[in-house]
């Protein structure tokens, strides 16, 4: 990657961190970047997998997940917080990214009993994924979630998922035809993951294409630290927790 491209990315990503709560415009993130708005766009996509607009609205679910477990604001007080005008409109995006309504994800202080993945599509062709997930050694006890989505940002449901005890080889069967990108995270066990401070480990590969009678050859995906520039996790990873709590526990 240019580093020069990717310095202008890391200014834009800068400004929308420190400024989510604001009416942040293209305008406003190009100009953060010393980039004209034509090329900005495209080349903070080429950088991040993500657009802007995108990016920000992630980062800004992202700080409600935070400030949903860590304080007693309310959602409306919340919603403000994070740029939203309408509390409607941020619960709605909220449940369709993280996959509760903000009030249940508070609530359940981030565990539940499973992750809902898409339905199967009857007729379509669908094929079996093999993969492997390896890592550096990290301090803590980890586990690993691994999905398949439509784009770069892990949110909504799911197309097919596993949670991993550990790196290791995994099948994710019945993968309908179309344009997924393969994306997993490390989960620490016994920690919530805004108050842990370990990073958390990320890898990610696609878009993974799924045609009628073609094969798919198996994906190897390594482990890294996240960067400020990918895109946050939205989805509640509740069932790599709870699995993570118990090996702990265990």
């Amino acid at each position: 990657m240019n580093d020069g491209r990717e310095q202008a990315v890391r200014r834009a990503v800068r400004s929308i961190r420190e400024n989510f709560g604001e009416p942040l415009t293209i305008d406003d993130l190009a100009r953060a970047a010393m980039f004209s708005k034509f090329h900005f766009t495209r080349v903070f996509q080429q950088v991040t997998g993500v657009s802007p607009g995108r990016f920000l609205s992630a980062i800004r679910l992202q700080e409600a997940k935070r400030l949903l477990l860590s304080t007693t604001l309310s959602v409306t007080e919340i919603s403000n917080r994070v740029g939203y005008t309408s509390v409607g409109t941020f619960s709605t995006r909220f449940k369709s990214s993280v996959g509760l309504c903000p009030s249940t994800y508070r609530q359940v202080g981030g565990v539940a009993s499973r992750i809902p993945t898409e339905e199967r599509r009857p007729g379509f062709h669908q094929v079996t994924l093999r993969g492997e997930i390896s890592s550096p050694q990290v301090p803590g006890q980890r586990t690993i979630f691994v999905g398949l989505f439509p784009d770069a940002i892990p949110q909504g449901r799911p197309v097919r998922c596993r949670v991993l005890h550990h790196p290791q080889p995994f099948v994710l069967e019945d993968v309908p035809q179309g344009s997924w990108h393969l994306l997993a995270q490390s989960v620490t066990g016994g920690r919530e993951e805004y108050i842990d401070d370990l990073p958390p480990f990320v890898a990610a590969y696609g878009p993974i294409t799924v045609r009628p009678g073609v094969s798919m050859a198996p994906v190897r995906l390594r482990l890294r630290p996240m960067r400020d520039l990918d895109p946050p996790v939205l989805l509640a990873l509740l069932d790599a927790r709870r699995t993570a709590l118990q090996a702990t526990a265990g």
